[in-house]
């Protein structure tokens, strides 16, 4: 009987899926091989950090569409992972088949369809920003809802959630969502079919079992629909107000609005360095402090839009640094650099950014996971990370799920 779950780790970055996984399990979980790329940097860094942490796996930095489909129909994958960017999902039908679709070149989404065609794994666990429901701004919840179609079509059931870690137990207060699949064939897949889709969103689905909510729907903020069978249609006609929790079944879509449970954060004080490990560079000049009075400062400038038309830009004021006692705001690309939403704290009297290995702590990552590279891009790819204390949490759900697989597996073997 197999005793461990092969993984794929797509968009790898610095590795977040396969920290949050091994933290699980790191003899369960066995990353096969993983995929990390970035066509437009002449340094690979994030590739760089992920292969001197990992460097006994088979870790590929070259285009995804470039890697054949024996490659992944060879690999016996069992859980396919990955964040995976927000991208334009239409399709039309092909030119050339008529019964064929083909979607936007260059959009990474359908690579991961490619994958899953040719290798159907059990599971399926991907992140992304939440704007993800609401997108095209124009066509609310097409792009969505074409994902969702797409893992119908390949005999998947789609549980997501959006998620702040700062609810579950984490120093920073970032929102994701989070879409686990899961093959409808499985035992694991009838168990969940006989119950209702509110008591898998409330209470015993994947998401609910490992990040508990309260049994009430935020603002009776609750519907349900069905995916139109031919994704042309949704792409071009589709519109649907998804909520943060929800679930797909043959296409019929249950969505509501749920809230955690018992809220638990962590205050940002509790991760910060003692000031004796702090290089002085990370203190601010005075010259600095003052740009910053300005850029959190209240504002309303009058400004010239390309047609001439004049206009007033305002922006509310926020603190000038960040409160200890609160966790940390999202971490973002742009930390590295001098604007409104980097990480301003005061210690001692004096004012800092985040360092490093304080931005690591705030994803969960160990200390000096980046130190392979510049600051300015170790701030940047915690600010692209995930937080793998989440990722942690669900390793432990799909876990508890496939020993219930395998030990139903036996039962049926020996029934024989």
């Amino acid at each position: 009987m197999k005793k461990t779950l092969n993984v794929v780790e797509l968009f790898a970055g610095v590795g977040g899926f396969r920290v949050g996984l091994e933290k699980a399990d790191k003899e369960l979980f066995q990353t096969v091989w993983a995929n990390q790329w970035e066509p437009s940097k002449k340094v690979q860094d994030a590739f760089n950090c992920y292969n001197t942490h990992f460097p006994f796996s088979v870790n590929c930095n070259d285009d995804i569409g470039k890697v054949s489909n024996k490659t992944f129909e060879d690999m016996d994958i069992d859980l396919l992972v990955g964040g995976f960017p927000c991208q334009d999902y239409s399709v039309a039908r092909s030119l050339s088949k008529e019964q064929g679709i083909e979607g936007i070149k260059g959009v990474l989404f359908w690579e991961i369809r490619r994958i899953v065609e040719v290798s159907h794994p059990k599971y399926i666990l991907l992140e992304n920003v939440d704007r993800l429901l609401k997108s095209p701004s124009k066509q609310r919840g097409r792009d969505f809802s074409i994902m969702l179609a797409t893992f119908r079509d390949l005999g998947y059931i789609v549980e997501w959630r959006v998620i702040n870690a700062a609810e579950y137990g984490t120093a920073q207060r970032r929102r994701r969502i989070f879409i686990f699949a899961y093959d409808k064939s499985m035992a694991y897949a009838t168990d969940q079919l006989q119950k209702s889709t509110s008591e898998i969103l409330l209470k015993d689905g994947f998401f609910a079992s490992t990040f508990p909510v309260k049994e009430e729907i935020y603002k009776n903020r609750d519907d349900k629909v069905e995916l139109p069978i031919d994704l042309v249609e949704i792409s071009d006609d589709f519109s649907f107000n998804y909520h943060t929790s929800g679930i797909m079944i043959d296409g019929k879509i249950h969505t509501m609005h749920t809230e955690a449970l018992n809220p638990k954060a962590i205050p940002l004080k509790n991760i910060l360095q003692d000031e004796a490990e702090v290089d002085e560079k990370f203190y601010l000049s005075e010259v600095a402090i003052e740009k910053f009075a300005y850029l959190r400062g209240p504002k309303k400038i009058e400004r010239t839009s390309k047609e001439g038309h004049k206009y007033t830009f305002s922006e509310g004021g926020m603190s000038p640094v960040d409160s200890l006692d609160l966790p940390g705001r999202t971490m973002l690309t742009s930390e590295g650099t001098t604007n409104r939403s980097s990480h301003i704290v005061e210690v001692n009297g004096r004012r800092r950014y985040l360092t490093p290995i304080e931005c690591e702590r705030l994803n969960g990552f160990p200390d000096n996971w980046t130190a392979t590279m510049s600051d300015r891009m170790r701030y940047f790819c915690m600010g692209n990370a995930l937080v793998t204390n989440l990722i942690e949490k669900m390793g432990n759900t799909i876990k508890l799920i496939d020993e219930q697989e395998t030990q139903n597996s036996t039962q049926i073997t020996l029934a024989i």
